[in-house]
């Protein structure tokens, strides 16, 4: 799960528009009874033809702001102070071609744009392009491609956006306005080779052949001290799964800077978070290269999908064999060409939410082919807690219903449970940024990871999007083949020797998103188990909120930095109650 800042305040929206715009065709994710009529503006968007040749697809979206702190492309969020957003698909978009952005188009907070009031505002649109996939299933499907920014449609590479400009609304009119996409988001260099740190990438044949088009799979290498002064040593390798990584993240061969300004973070409230981050990476770099460090090659994944900036490492219909892709092509490669070990004990995992989640799926999809998981505050890892809906018996996501009135579902909280973002808030949020599961953001994820394909070769909505009613039908699937407690207790006979001594589980339970509840389910079908007993680990942190990994030392906004000093340890101590007999603990030891 991503992680959005949040903080309270009161966000007051705007005033009824049709923004008039350079494309032929548009279409609407809501119902086709969302529609409302509006008093038209006319904005004009001249298309910079002289960047693209040909016709344009992707998701067109207006952003208006009443906080010039920043860009509004960098404000729309799940919470009150959030910006308001409107989003419309854009097809064959050709040069000078105009057409209206009209009262159709669906808007969060505000859903319409006949109820947005007056005031002075800052205004800018962005073009999220899309490219157009021919599966090997068959299906023609039209995605954002990931250009090395990790799936943000605000920072995607190619991207068009306009200037900031400041309006003034008044009740019911608009100024005229000429707003254009002058703008073009640069492409993101690649990072450099370091004495320690390596960054490969690689087609993958699996994926290539289903996307019908070459994709690549990528990784930053971590190398042991010593590695290249002991080249007939082969190593463990600790696998970190997480979010895209633009490098190998809080590792810095040299100091922070004295001169730093320090800056404070909103998400933890501490000042001087930013110093305090760059120390961290230099004391890891002076741990990893010291004497008593345990030598691995560590790893960080980069495996970004037409829908996310990860794959959820799992195979599924929608984005296709993703966890073959990782486990027999990209992992096999890298040990090859650092020196791994290459067996499935040597191989752990680790990671926090949707890391987590990840960690402790490979080692349920794959029970030989990884030695031990850590999966810190993972997204939901049973689906009766899919965070507070019950996919399988509530009947609504989006609220609690009885027979005279009905509660919204909580989305965010924090330690002490106060609630700014609803359940419902952040799927219309990500309704504005795309349909057809096409936002790039999280609820979007996980269904392209664990739903079927629809007609349209998209995946299926677990619910209803503007409603909240829940597909039975799809949760039936998601059960049997994502719901990884669920999975585990039903394989325990099967696999359960595969598991012993390998899963190990830890959330604040105060999880910004309840994750915690999933944790409670699992923690009781582990503890259950019996021929052989799990033997792992399932722990929490008082009042500890998201990304909280196990450390009772230190608050979330230090222990989220030690991930690798904290787990490459705890493989070490157990590393004997998994390896084979007569496997080498010792030569990489030194």
């Amino acid at each position: 799960m991503k992680h959005p800042i949040f903080k309270s305040s009161v966000y007051a929206p705007l005033a009824s528009l049709v923004i008039l715009l350079s494309l032929n065709a548009c279409t609407n994710p809501t119902n086709s009874d969302q529609t409302v009529d509006t008093n038209t503006v006319d904005i004009q968007f001249p298309y910079p033809s002289d960047h693209y040749e040909e016709p344009l697809d992707g998701r067109l979206i207006l952003l208006i702001s009443d906080n010039e702190a920043s860009e509004p492309r960098f404000q729309l969020r799940d919470d009150a102070i959030t910006c308001q957003g409107f989003g419309m698909d854009v097809e064959d978009w050709m040069p000078n071609e105009d057409q209206s952005f009209d009262g159709a188009s669906f808007g969060y907070p505000i859903q319409s744009m006949a109820d947005l009031p007056a005031g002075d505002y800052v205004v800018q649109a962005v073009f999220h392009k899309y490219e157009t996939f021919n599966r090997a299933d068959g299906h023609v499907v039209k995605l954002p491609m990931d250009r090395g920014e990790g799936q943000q449609w605000n920072k995607a590479p190619g991207n068009l956006y306009s200037t900031p400009k400041a309006i003034k609304i008044k009740a019911g009119q608009f100024p005229a306005l000429n707003i254009q996409l002058d703008q073009i988001i640069p492409p993101i260099e690649e990072p450099a080779d370091t004495e320690y740190v390596k960054h490969i990438k690689i087609k993958s044949e699996l994926l290539s052949e289903f996307w019908g088009r070459d994709m690549y799979l990528g990784a930053h290498v971590l190398l042991p001290e010593g590695w290249a002064d002991h080249p007939e040593v082969k190593y463990p390798l600790a696998i970190m799964h997480g979010h895209f990584p633009s490098d190998f993240g809080g590792f810095s061969m040299t100091p922070p800077d004295p001169n730093l300004e320090p800056e404070y973070s909103e998400r933890f409230d501490v000042e001087g978070y930013n110093i305090m981050v760059e120390q961290e990476a230099y004391d890891f770099y002076k741990a990893w290269t010291g004497p008593d460090f345990p030598r691995v090659i560590a790893i960080e994944i980069q495996h970004p999908t037409p829908y996310y900036d990860d794959s959820y490492a799992v195979n599924s219909e929608a984005q296709g064999p993703y966890g073959d892709a990782i486990t027999y092509e990209l992992i096999p490669y890298i040990e090859e060409q650092f020196r791994g070990i290459g067996e499935g004990w040597a191989r752990y995992v680790y990671g926090g939410s949707t890391g987590g989640w990840e960690a402790l799926a490979v080692q349920v999809k794959y029970p030989k082919e990884y030695g031990m998981c850590f999966a810190a505050c993972p997204d939901p890892i049973d689906f009766r807690a899919y965070c507070l809906v019950n996919i399988y018996e509530d009947e609504n996501a989006y609220y609690k219903e009885g027979p005279f009135r009905k509660t919204l579902v909580a989305g965010h909280r924090d330690y002490l449970g106060n609630v700014d973002a609803t359940l419902r808030d952040m799927n219309y949020r990500e309704l504005v940024l795309g349909s057809k599961g096409r936002s790039g953001q999280q609820w979007d994820i996980w269904e392209a990871t664990y739903s079927p394909i629809g007609e349209e070769g998209y995946p299926k909505r677990i619910w209803d999007r503007i409603t909240g009613e829940i597909d039975k039908d799809v949760a039936e699937y998601w059960k049997e083949n994502y719901d990884l407690a669920y999975i585990l207790k039903r394989d325990w006979s099967k696999h359960g020797k595969d598991w012993e001594n390998k899963i190990h589980l830890y959330c604040g339970d105060m999880d910004n998103y309840y994750l915690n509840n999933a944790v409670y389910l699992a923690e009781e079908i582990l503890t259950e188990t019996t021929a052989p007993y799990y033997n792992g680990e399932v722990d929490y942190g008082d009042r500890a909120e998201h990304c909280w990994n196990g450390d009772h030392e230190n608050g979330n906004h230090i222990s989220r930095l030690r991930y690798h000093q904290m787990f490459v340890q705890k493989y070490i101590d157990k590393v004997d109650q998994v390896a084979p007999k007569g496997a080498d603990l010792s030569s990489w030891m030194y």
